[in-house]
């Protein structure tokens, strides 16, 4: 009995010994720093004034980060909306254990700081380089792209600046998505009694819309626009409605909207030999690469696209007030934030959209005008395709349905097969074969541009040349004066295709936008397509090929 009271003595006292021992440990290190600091100050004020060691940064971030994160969730917590595949207790990121958390987010955010840094220094130098000798400049010098509009009336504007219009803070085409963070949705005041430059970017591009042309080649403003895609706060997310694949309608601080085109590929993925075009993945980087070759061939009708690397939790999550998105997100057995939303396609857990741990690639096209304000008149594009995975279109069978086209309005008069054909050259040089349907301002009745909407299924494949795409081409053999020089131009060495686009996507924050072997396969396609002109032009003559729209227009042969 004797021995069994020392025993527990024994134990007690190395119990109280390891306590004593273990809050003099946690002591020790506010001791030195207090002394450290009584010394510096005594030393002339000289030192580290840090309210924290080095080794405590990572977890004050990450507490703040947590912190930071809760109050965007709802107040009742669903543990499945949160799980990952495992179902295991440890799999919900607020059960983790905050050390393994903050450690991974402090060792992240400082090695991804540090690839941020490295990445912008080397795209401001690639930038500056491109400023000193840029071909890309040189080439928007050239008398082919300094050709002037003809004089515009009142009817050949989008808006008419001297009308009794208010234009209202929301962009254009998705009349079911409203801004819910506004109880009181504000307009601007008509054009007239304010100076339009103090409106905001988007509202100024509206503005600029005429009959020939969405924005003109040197306008300030759509730079300033592709600058507000990158850097205006989100105010709030929603699904939009339609389409096959997932999209977000993105409002913005200033009442813009953009869309936007998750990440749902890598740059370096081809599309899969056995995928059917209209179950293809839509690429953002596709929607970016067009806005920058639309522009390259002097078309400008691609809205303004910019790429952003978005939060999926500060930026989505947290914003929405679309409980159908919300319940959607979810973490990963990795510890990534997750999504998959509600579309026909590739809208599940299997294909969910996934950051790193939480940020995500997208591309943010600029909206057009509401079409309560400009109305859009969708046209179906003479050579759609069947989709069916075994029926062919009439297109495909017939090699004279070209004939027929031109006999049937608007394509019987006017410029539009003209730019049916421009289209199709856009197509086939980005190997988009998912052109089903191309829209026009109601405005302009049949004599005005067509717009290139949804460029997503673009540059899926650089190994090989759709063909099929070109046929509108080779039926009707008819082509732009403008657009054949300019492809001449392009197909020069001094004015590579790929070398303009390259230095062009440079200005975008996602670089690189194209790997090189999609950027080789411009110019090989652009060969092709001066190919079959070529061949038309020696089957019917030039002038029956090629229409003149440069009459009255400077001199294009005498340029650099």
């Amino acid at each position: 009995m004797i021995l069994f009271r020392k025993f527990r003595v024994l134990i007690l006292t190395v119990f109280l010994i390891a306590c004593t021992m273990h809050i003099m440990i946690d002591l020790l290190p506010k001791l030195e720093k207090r002394a450290a600091g009584s010394s510096s100050s005594a030393g002339g004020g000289s030192g580290c004034s840090c309210a924290h060691t080095p080794g405590e940064e990572p977890r004050s971030w990450g507490k703040q980060r947590a912190r930071a994160a809760d109050p965007g969730w709802p107040n009742k917590h669903s543990l499945r909306l949160l799980q990952d595949f495992s179902n295991e207790p440890n799999s919900n990121l607020t059960s983790q254990s905050r050390e393994k958390v903050t450690e991974r987010a402090g060792s992240e955010k400082q090695g991804s700081g540090k690839r941020g840094l490295m990445r912008e220094a080397d795209s401001r130098q690639r930038r500056t380089d491109v400023r000193v000798s840029s071909v890309l400049q040189s080439l928007f010098e050239h008398p082919l792209y300094r050709t002037v509009l003809p004089d515009l009336t009142e009817e050949d504007t989008l808006f008419n600046l001297n009308a009794e219009i208010r234009l209202y803070p929301k962009a254009a085409g998705q009349q079911e998505w409203h801004n819910e963070g506004n109880v009181e949705e504000e307009e601007f005041s008509p054009p007239g009694e304010a100076n339009s430059e103090s409106y905001p970017n988007w509202l100024r591009f509206h503005i600029g819309i005429n009959r020939y042309e969405l924005y003109s080649r040197h306008n300030p403003v759509i730079a300033a626009l592709l600058r507000d895609l990158l850097s205006q706060k989100i105010s709030s997310v929603g699904m939009k409605s339609g389409g096959t694949q997932l999209k977000l309608i993105m409002s913005f601080q200033n009442y813009g909207q953009a869309l936007f085109k998750p990440m749902k590929q890598t740059r370096e993925q081809e599309t899969p030999p056995d995928f059917f075009y209209f179950s293809d993945f839509e690429r953002h980087n596709a929607e970016i690469a067009a806005f920058h070759l639309d522009r390259i061939l002097d078309f400008r009708r691609v809205p303004p696209v910019a790429g952003r690397l978005v939060n999926m939790t500060r930026e989505i999550r947290d914003v929405t007030r679309d409980k159908k998105l919300w319940r959607t997100f979810f973490v990963s057995p990795a510890n990534n934030i997750c999504f998959y939303g509600e579309c026909s396609y590739y809208c599940s857990t299997e294909h969910a959209l996934c950051g790193k741990p939480d940020q995500i690639e997208g591309s943010l096209a600029a909206f057009l005008p509401d079409l309560a304000l400009a109305k859009r008149k969708t046209w179906r594009n003479p050579w759609r395709r069947s989709y069916h995975k075994r029926k062919k279109a009439e297109w495909e069978v017939d090699p004279d349905y070209c004939d027929e086209v031109k006999q049937t309005p608007p394509y019987d008069r006017g410029t539009r097969l003209l730019d049916i054909m421009d289209m199709t050259i856009f197509d086939f040089l980005m190997g988009n074969m998912d052109r089903h349907h191309y829209e026009t301002f109601e405005k302009f009745g049949n004599d005005t541009f067509i717009i290139h909407l949804d460029n997503g299924r673009g540059f899926g494949k650089h190994s090989h040349d759709e063909m099929s795409i070109l046929v509108p081409l080779t039926q009707c053999c008819r082509v732009k004066r403008s657009t054949y020089l300019r492809l001449q131009l392009l197909a020069k060495e001094e004015y590579k295709l790929s070398s303009l686009m390259e230095e062009s996507l440079l200005q975008d924050r996602l670089v690189p936008v194209l790997i090189k072997p999609h950027l080789e396969a411009l110019d090989r396609r652009l060969r092709l397509v001066l190919k079959v002109l070529s061949d038309c032009v020696e089957k019917d003559g030039f002038s029956a090929v090629v229409e003149n729209d440069l009459d009255g227009q400077p001199s294009v042969h005498g340029g650099r």
